[in-house]
């Protein structure tokens, strides 16, 4: 690398640096001050605290670092306008592309972080953010859905609950129907309740009939109570509405397998989570090639006007973001494009105003 390329790509990691060491610690005084109250209600001990506001960094940081890093880029950026120093680089016969070197090579950096923290460290982060969250910041709402739960463990096999209380492992009006290879009803159970006792390791159903058919006949068994075991964990009958932000990239694969073979109704919600984290890494290019084009021209009202630019266009692209991501998890429209045109279209504004920069 040329001394232009170390000084350019210097000041693209420092002030990014700069950026999230200014502004994390500034969201996490706000957010303390905004639950402070809710902590001390719920006498959250002091050791959880700590450690979710460890998470909280982690979770927070990594949903923002486009933004940081949009941000920075159009900071430093005017400032080298400002002063001439682009026009000096440009006047010495450096071609544009030349001069954006040093800026993909500092945002292949940013996008590998962005990566190895997205895939490995983002979702441990995110378990503890949310089960401190759910246990005592939003004490009473639920974290799953517990009403009307289906699930198909397997080709043959599909289990019912009514309505499922997490907190007692309790499930209400159980049905278990196994098919055969025909897709006929092989048999069929049913109980008022069924709950997990953990100390037995075993599942207690209550009001337990069991309806076999043999030959057209119908056979019947009921008993009041009856202790019996089952393939499947209780706990996976509702999984919980963050699980799949829970999940490393190899665990979050098989258990979107798992949930597609089952017929889970939001399987959606879990695939996009996988596609986000892939895509996340390529905005980090995207949005350093729009923030050099913009911030790279030097501008009656300097590098103010270039922040307010910058900080409309992240919220326009958090904007586009948020809308496909709903439309993905609640109106079936797919994870996979919900995920690529935000970055088209914003890609598609990259190339644009490279080629007016250019010019």
């Amino acid at each position: 690398m040329s001394i232009i390329d170390k000084y350019i790509l210097k000041r693209y990691l420092l002030t990014f640096g700069v950026m999230i060491l200014l502004f994390i610690p500034i969201g996490i005084m706000a957010h303390l001050a905004e639950q402070i109250g809710k902590m001390q209600a719920n006498e959250a001990p002091l050791d959880e605290i700590l450690v979710y506001f460890g998470n909280f960094t982690i979770y927070i940081g990594s949903l923002l670092f486009p933004i940081f890093l949009f941000l920075s880029i159009i900071f430093f950026t005017s400032k080298l306008a400002s002063n001439t120093e682009i026009v000096a680089i440009l006047s010495s016969g450096v071609s544009y592309n030349r001069f954006l070197r040093p800026y993909l090579i500092g945002a292949s950096i940013i996008a590998l972080m962005m990566f190895i923290m997205g895939m490995f460290i983002v979702p441990k982060a995110s378990k503890g953010f949310n089960e401190f969250k759910f246990k005592y910041l939003k004490t009473g709402k639920q974290d799953r859905v517990t009403n009307n739960v289906f699930t198909q463990l397997n080709k043959t096999d599909f289990i019912y609950v009514s309505s499922f209380d997490p907190a007692r492992q309790i499930g209400y009006n159980f049905t278990y129907e196994r098919f055969n290879k025909d897709n006929e009803l092989d048999f069929k159970i049913s109980a008022a309740n069924i709950r997990w006792v953990e100390k037995d390791s075993l599942y207690r159903l209550t009001s337990y009939q069991k309806r076999k058919l043999v030959n057209d006949t119908a056979l019947v068994d009921t008993k009041r109570r009856l202790d019996t075991l089952f393939t499947f964990d209780i706990g996976d009958l509702t999984p919980v509405s963050y699980v799949a932000e829970t999940k490393n990239i190899f665990e979050l694969n098989k258990f979107i397998a798992d949930q597609r073979q089952k017929g889970a109704s939001n399987i959606n919600t879990y695939v996009l989570v996988k596609y986000k984290r892939w895509a996340l890494p390529i905005s980090a290019f995207i949005l350093t090639i729009i923030a050099v084009a913009v911030a790279s021209v030097k501008r009656r009202g300097g590098m103010g006007v270039n922040l307010a630019f910058g900080i409309v266009v992240a919220f326009i692209f958090i904007f586009f973001d948020k809308v496909f991501g709903t439309l993905a998890e609640q109106a079936g429209f797919s994870p996979l494009l919900a995920v690529i045109l935000p970055n088209l279209l914003f890609g598609i504004l990259a190339f644009v105003l490279l080629q007016k920069a250019k010019r």
